[in-house]
Protein backbone atom coordinates (compact mmCIF):
# COMPACT_ATOMS: atom_id res chain seq x y z
CA UNK A 1 0.00 0.00 0.00
CA UNK A 2 2.67 2.51 0.92
CA UNK A 3 4.55 1.82 -2.85
CA UNK A 4 1.76 3.63 -4.76
CA UNK A 5 2.61 7.20 -3.12
CA UNK A 6 6.23 6.57 -3.46
CA UNK A 7 5.84 5.84 -7.39
CA UNK A 8 3.14 9.04 -7.46
CA UNK A 9 6.01 11.08 -5.19
CA UNK A 10 8.96 9.93 -7.66
CA UNK A 11 7.25 10.03 -10.64
CA UNK A 12 5.85 14.01 -10.25
CA UNK A 13 9.15 14.76 -8.56
CA UNK A 14 10.87 13.61 -11.72
CA UNK A 15 9.01 15.35 -14.36
CA UNK A 16 9.02 18.39 -12.06
CA UNK A 17 12.90 18.17 -12.38
CA UNK A 18 13.38 17.33 -15.55
CA UNK A 19 10.93 19.92 -17.52
CA UNK A 20 12.80 22.86 -15.14
CA UNK A 21 16.22 21.50 -16.39
CA UNK A 22 15.28 21.65 -20.33
CA UNK A 23 13.43 24.44 -20.28
CA UNK A 24 16.53 26.29 -18.36
CA UNK A 25 18.93 24.70 -20.61
CA UNK A 26 16.95 26.16 -23.61
CA UNK A 27 16.38 29.59 -22.46
CA UNK A 28 20.09 29.41 -21.99
CA UNK A 29 21.04 28.36 -25.03
CA UNK A 30 19.22 30.71 -26.34
CA UNK A 31 20.81 33.43 -24.43
CA UNK A 32 16.99 34.36 -23.12
CA UNK A 33 16.77 35.52 -19.23
CA UNK A 34 15.71 32.37 -17.39
CA UNK A 35 14.00 34.97 -14.51
CA UNK A 36 13.17 38.52 -15.96
CA UNK A 37 14.43 41.09 -13.33
CA UNK A 38 17.71 38.46 -11.98
CA UNK A 39 21.40 38.43 -12.93
CA UNK A 40 21.41 35.89 -15.54
CA UNK A 41 23.82 33.77 -14.02
CA UNK A 42 22.76 33.92 -11.06
CA UNK A 43 18.66 32.84 -12.39
CA UNK A 44 20.01 29.71 -14.25
CA UNK A 45 22.71 28.50 -11.83
CA UNK A 46 19.10 28.83 -9.39
CA UNK A 47 16.93 26.84 -11.31
CA UNK A 48 19.41 24.28 -12.54
CA UNK A 49 20.36 23.50 -8.35
CA UNK A 50 16.40 23.42 -8.06
CA UNK A 51 15.45 20.70 -11.18
CA UNK A 52 18.36 18.51 -10.18
CA UNK A 53 17.41 18.84 -6.55
CA UNK A 54 14.38 17.89 -7.89
CA UNK A 55 15.35 14.80 -9.78
CA UNK A 56 17.45 13.60 -7.03
CA UNK A 57 14.34 13.68 -4.57
CA UNK A 58 12.40 11.80 -7.06
CA UNK A 59 14.77 9.03 -7.54
CA UNK A 60 14.96 9.00 -3.54
CA UNK A 61 11.20 8.34 -3.79
CA UNK A 62 11.68 5.81 -6.16
CA UNK A 63 14.48 3.91 -3.98
CA UNK A 64 11.16 3.14 -1.02
CA UNK A 65 9.30 1.52 -3.45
Amino acid sequence: MESGPAIFAGLVFALFGGAILAWTMVRVRQGEPVAHGVNRVASATLASVAGSMALALGVWCFTRV
